[in-house]
């Protein structure tokens, strides 16, 4: 996901929007779940698509990004139903809403610039902020719960597991060193200190996401609806699955691989697609992204 600001109004451009729009294969009436709906960008391009009939289903647990995505979404003729919840819990919310299956689902895994932006949320390193990263407030862990209170050998592998950082040890021995790290710098100065200035981006970028990853969840919440999202989706439906790194991206990969040799799914996209060169021009947020595609066809 992406989004800039203009003038003071949040300005959503969604990533690979044409391709998106095309592999969903959108029917008027049918019904369609986003499970990441953040200020809906995708979500405009699908009611678009939809009648009266139709019904658009949203998901998000950013409540910042769902306050704003209803104002947007609120003057479309299609009934519209937005949930301050996590995508893994689609059963309950299909469940609650009366519906068995959907024609299509989208999930869209990567951070808005909302969020990037955001000056108290702690998820860049450009940013000085608390050590929180959680995507809604009342959840209870936050980065600097984790970065403060785990044994350094179990942070070490936290880094190494969700951040494939090779320097993992040293870098949770200077934060053990460290202790109380309270702000965003004291992070960075931590990794300055276990990394040469050489690349230190790329191990910064690591850092972060694999702490934002262990506060969130992230990787449990997308193997809990990779294992069960078929059942609610009818028979030529489609799976739509944008994933930022490579932990994400493996992870549906072999899930749709898993599904097709079991005759569940038919995989639309062998190789994921990746953004034009014109979009990454324009649009910086998606020059990691991958999506990738799925039909059920039992």
């Amino acid at each position: 996901m992406s989004q800039e600001r203009q003038s003071g109004t949040q300005i959503h451009v969604p990533v690979m929007p044409t391709e998106v729009i095309s592999y969903l294969n959108i029917l008027p009436d049918g019904i369609y779940m986003d499970g990441t709906v953040g200020l809906g960008g995708h979500a405009t391009l699908i009611l678009d698509h939809l009648t009266p009939k139709g019904h658009f289903i949203g998901t998000d647990r950013d409540d910042e990004a769902l306050s704003y995505c209803k104002k947007r979404l609120s003057g479309f003729p299609t009934p519209v139903s937005l949930f301050h919840d996590s995508y893994h819990n689609f059963n309950a919310i299909l469940d609650g809403l009366g519906i068995d299956q959907v024609n299509g689902f989208l999930l869209d895994l990567g951070l808005s610039s909302l969020q990037m932006d955001s000056p108290e949320r702690g998820f860049s390193f450009v940013v000085d902020a608390d050590l929180d990263m959680r995507f809604y407030s009342s959840q209870g862990v936050k980065a600097a719960d984790i970065l403060n209170q785990l044994p350094a050998m179990e942070l070490a592998d936290v880094i190494y597991q969700y951040g494939e950082e090779r320097r993992s040890r040293l870098i949770a021995r200077n934060i053990e060193k460290m202790r109380p790290l309270k702000t965003v710098f004291d992070l960075i100065e931590a990794i300055r200190r276990s990394t040469p200035p050489n690349h230190r981006d790329r191990t910064l970028a690591r850092v972060f996401q694999a702490i934002r990853i262990k506060v969130n969840g992230e990787l449990e919440k997308l193997e809990k609806f990779l294992s069960s999202f078929t059942k609610r989706l009818v028979v030529g439906g489609r799976i739509a699955i944008i994933s930022f790194h490579s932990l994400e991206d493996r992870r549906v990969k072999h899930s749709f691989k898993e599904l097709a040799k079991k005759g569940a799914l038919s995989i639309l996209t062998k190789k994921p697609m990746i953004a034009t060169n014109e979009e990454m021009a324009e649009n910086r947020r998606s020059r990691s992204a991958k999506l990738r595609v799925a039909e059920r066809s039992a």
